[in-house]
């Protein structure tokens, strides 16, 4: 069976946080979540989305999704892909929704003239990276992600 891949609609902000919790599960962070479904939904429908979701589905059951951003190369001068997240639930796992959500954004990036698409991937998540490395995918190991988030990034602001 071959999933259909669809743009998210405001309308699947309920379903887009489903997955965003059973990713969250599985990152071994489940009670890090502080969005909600009409956070997503309201900047769904804004008119400029900070970001855009896919959803897959196999005999119309949501069995995936993706959500990414663009972001900007310097260095190349073109925007690129950011996937923040995709998650396939455990049961639809090994039925090609991984690759075929993540073929579409290649598809994406690609269509729009992105140059790359980059991720992040945890250092213990040993199938995520088989499952990149497949696809020709290289992990830039000389380059370590940084966060300033929360009281830190008020502190910042402020100092």
């Amino acid at each position: 069976m071959i999933p259909k891949i669809r743009f998210a609609t405001p309308a699947d902000a309920d379903l887009i946080l489903q997955f965003i919790h059973g990713l969250a599960e599985y990152e071994r962070a489940a009670g890090s979540v502080a969005a909600t479904p009409a956070l997503i939904r309201s900047q769904m429908e804004q008119a400029e989305p900070p970001f855009q979701c896919l959803i897959a589905e196999c005999d119309g059951e949501p069995a995936g999704f993706a959500l990414f951003f663009r972001n900007y190369s310097t260095w190349s001068g073109r925007p690129g892909l950011y996937l923040e997240d995709i998650f396939v639930p455990e049961r639809f796992r090994g039925r090609g929704v991984g690759k075929a959500l993540f073929k579409r954004m290649a598809q994406i990036a690609i269509e729009r003239g992105w140059a790359r698409m980059e991720w992040a991937v945890l250092d213990w998540n040993r199938p995520a990276q088989e499952f990149y490395r497949a696809r020709g995918a290289v992990a830039k190991d000389e380059w370590t992600v940084w966060r300033l988030n929360g009281e830190a990034l008020v502190k910042t602001a402020r100092d």
